[in-house]
Parts: structure tokens; sequence; C-alpha cells
């Protein structure tokens, strides 16, 4: 008997990649899986690491009403002659056409994960054709799966949809964590010192470490404002990301602190960033908008309290002085305070850092997610 057919979609494969590592190849054992993105050496190794067919389709981030034309006929011709029970989007320019070609190629199930919203930052006139986009990307959708209770009300409060197409997977998130790999035990204490010993870091040293793109939205600029400004002995900061400067750049005072100070550690993307968690003391996430950020998940199951911005998904993940420490958005005061805090309070590290990972297994554990999703597809198929 065939199996019934499931088609993923995200703009870049990066994200395929990334975001839901090992998901795809869990669903392959019970549907026909397709995987659909831009090219790039990203999706083979999709393919090859998850067991699934791939077809490339090149998506941009940015709002290109020709190359956007271009991709929904190429994905309405592709969805048209597979004839997937279901197609899944993530990302909003994949959601955008992937749900349109979706619909007009006359697929009965279409399903959008919506994780972190662009707009959410926008103004004027590109805040009103994201927000067109948007309601666009829902009303040709069947089912809508925020990844965040915040993501949820934010919608509604937006009037994008309504209740009848929500739901929320599981505690939230798009992918959940496997907490066996990342757990603290699998970093060995020689893999952490020669790591240290490479980047010059001391024993001695409090170890604040970012993981993530480089951008402003990322609240970067804040954060090396707030570090600058913390004037204490033996600290690091680790920037383990990639920059965008044409996408989302940073203030060139922020580029030139990164670059002249020796204290500020800029290791670039970096496929595995378990060894750079394991030199860490404390994650420090000051972004201005997410969906339900798998970095606050990472560093968590590797054992470290985190210093998170208040917005949703951090905030459902962070419970204030349980596991780390809240802090206003946009707030580079209160972040250098929270980082003082947590370098110089040694009883209250501790307290934090004991709930960090116990507060993640007993949440977010990978499998859980997988397979509600995976009855969220048999409904169905």
């Amino acid at each position: 008997m065939n199996k019934p057919k499931l088609i993923r979609i995200t703009t870049v494969p990066l994200s395929l990649k990334v975001l839901l590592k090992g998901q795809l190849k869990y669903m392959s054992e019970f549907f026909e899986v397709v995987g659909i993105s831009s090219s790039g050496t990203e999706l083979e190794e999709v393919q090859q690491r998850e067991k699934i067919r791939v077809e490339a389709v090149e998506m941009t981030r940015q709002i290109t009403p020709f190359q956007d034309l271009k991709s929904l006929w190429k994905l309405y011709q592709i969805l048209k002659k597979e004839k997937p029970e279901v197609v899944h989007t993530h990302t909003p320019k994949a959601g955008f056409l992937g749900m349109m070609a979706a619909k007009f190629a006359g697929v009965p199930t279409r399903m959008h994960t919506v994780a972190g919203m662009p707009l959410m930052e926008a103004t004027g006139l590109k805040r009103r054709i994201l927000n067109m986009v948007e309601k666009t990307t829902y009303s040709f959708a069947t089912h809508i799966y925020p990844n965040s209770k915040g993501l949820y009300e934010f919608i509604l409060n937006e009037k994008f949809t309504s209740t009848t197409k929500l739901k929320i997977i599981g505690q939230g998130s798009s992918n959940g964590i496997d907490t066996d790999y990342f757990s603290p035990e699998t970093i060995l204490d020689n893999q952490k010192e020669e790591l240290k010993s490479e980047l010059g870091v001391q024993k001695e040293d409090f170890v604040f470490i970012f993981v993530g793109r480089l951008v402003k939205d990322k609240g970067i600029n804040e954060l090396i404002s707030a570090y600058s400004k913390l004037k204490t002995q033996n600290s690091k900061l680790l920037l383990v990301g990639p920059f965008e400067p044409e996408l989302d750049p940073l203030s060139s005072e922020t580029l030139k602190k990164i670059e002249s100070d020796p204290t500020i550690l800029s290791v670039g993307f970096q496929s595995d960033v378990r060894p750079y968690f394991a030199i860490s003391d404390c994650l420090v996430f000051p972004s201005y908008r997410e969906g339900f950020p798998n970095v606050v998940l990472q560093a968590g199951a590797m054992g470290l309290p985190s210093i998170v911005s208040n917005i949703n998904g951090c905030n459902e993940i962070i419970s204030h002085h349980q596991n780390g420490i809240i802090i206003p958005v946009k707030d580079p005061n209160a972040l250098q305070e929270a980082m003082g805090k947590l370098k110089s309070d040694k009883e209250l590290y501790e307290n934090l850092k004991v709930n960090a990972r116990l507060d993640i297994t007993s949440r977010f554990e990978q499998k859980r997610i997988w397979e509600e999703l995976k009855a969220e597809y048999e409904k169905h198929t």
C-alpha cells in the first residue's frame, strides 16, 4: 500500500536542514515525504541525511514580485504533478507562495506553521504589505500552527484568521529538542579544554554566549552596548552565528566594538553549537521578536540559564528567576544589570543552572512534538 504523500516547503534549505532536523526522516516512516526549498548544498544535505526526495524552487526572503510569480508557478507545477494529500509550509515567503500554489493545485490539506513574524518590527507601508501577505497565507491555508502561545494571541489580536484554523502543537516549538543530543555529557572535558585554548578563554572567565544571526532584530546592538558597559574582569562574550548586512545590518558602532574588543569572540556559523554552549556559562538572547526560539531550548538542554527579552516564545521557555532572567525588549541597561547579576550572584546563578536542563527535558522533548504532528497529518490522510 502506498504511503500518503506529504510535502514540506521552506524558503531556504537551511530551514529544512536546521529547524526540522530529524523530523523529516521520522515522518518518512509513515508518509512519502518531499522537501521543497531553494537550491544549495544544504538541500542536498537534507536529501542525504533525512532520506527524502527534494525539489529545488528558487525563493527570496525579500519582497520580489517578479521572482515570486516565477516561484509560485514552479510550485504550482510541482504540486499539480505530485498530488500530495498534505502540504505543510514554514517561514513567511514559503507559506505565502506554498499555500497559494497548494490551493490552486487542489491540495486538500494545507498547513502552515508560524514561527516568528518579520512584520512585528515593521511600520508604515511595509507593515501594511506584510499584514496583507500574512492574511493571504492564512486564507489559503486550512490549518495554522503558531509555535507559541504568544503568537497564537498575536494572530487573533491582529484578526489574521479565526480560532477554527489555529492550533498549537504540544507546548510550543516547531521541532522540540533532542535532549539526548543536546546534553552536557555529549562534550568531553578534553574537547572543552581544546576549544577554550583555541579561543583564548581562561579558566576563571565567565562566558556569555549568543547563538543566532548577528542582526539588529536579535538585539545585538543592545547586547554589545550592555557587555561593553559591564567593565568586569574575567568576562568573555561568545558570538556564534553569521552577519547578515544585506538584510538587517548592525550599527557601525556595534561592528567596531566587535572587531576591536579582544574579549568579544565572533566565530561565525557553526554546524554544531554544543561545544560552544559547553564552554559557556549563560545564554544571552535579547531578541526583538521570535516564534519559539530553538536556541533557548538548546542552551537549557545543555544546562545553561538564559537571559531573554520579554517576548513570546522566550517568556514561555524561561520562567523569571526559575531557569533564567527575563528583561524588557530593547533595554541595554536592564540587560547589563542582568548580565552583571548572574556573574556576581553565585547563589542565584547556581539555582538557575540547576533548573535549566530539567525544565526543558520535562516540557519540550522532541519525540512528543513529532508524535502530535504525525497525528495531525493522519487525521487528513
